[in-house]
């Protein structure tokens, strides 16, 4: 069952959800809007690995159809509820992809979660916009937390599982 604005807004305060920092203006009917943080990482081909780059206050152009390991600004995290994370309808029907394979934020996760971006065109994005949403649903049966693999990164991180080209 998924938590409505008003009842993610009593979590918040009681403690069982944390979003740091917090905005009761990013509160929708059924999600809490998060925004961009400040790095991304981008796949560079010639090097055959992940570069750094910080987004600077006037915006950072994507390539379109290259993906992009992004963060929230946020620490979004619950020991009672697990997330979904995805994107916003208004980023979506500019061309942007968020959250495009990995969504669930295990219950018992709470750190800057690693973003997933991918742009159909050009789009420019800014450190601290408006870029995705959280929803927090409730578990049914026994919890059993999975092992912290990407949730001790509080920045972009890629995949531990390799990669094979």
């Amino acid at each position: 069952m998924i938590l409505t604005g008003p009842f993610i807004e009593e979590e918040v305060r009681a403690g069982r959800i944390r979003i740091d920092p917090f905005d009761t203006g990013e509160v929708n009917p059924n999600s809490y809007n998060y925004r961009l943080g400040a790095l991304l990482k981008r796949y560079d081909d010639d090097l055959d690995r992940f570069v750094e780059l910080e987004i600077p206050e006037t915006g950072y152009v994507l390539t379109p159809h290259r993906m992009y390991l992004g963060h929230t600004s946020e620490v979004i995290g619950s020991t009672t509820y697990a997330m979904s994370l995805i994107g916003r309808s208004s980023m979506g029907r500019l061309g942007l992809f968020l959250q495009v394979s990995a969504d669930l934020g295990h219950t018992t996760s709470c750190h800057r979660w690693t973003l997933e971006i991918v742009a159909t065109r050009p789009i420019r994005l800014y450190p601290g916009m408006v870029i995705g949403q959280v929803s927090f649903w409730h578990n049914h049966g026994e919890l059993r937390p999975s092992p912290a693999t990407y949730a001790t990164f509080n920045q972009p991180h890629e995949s531990l599982a390799g990669f094979a080209p």
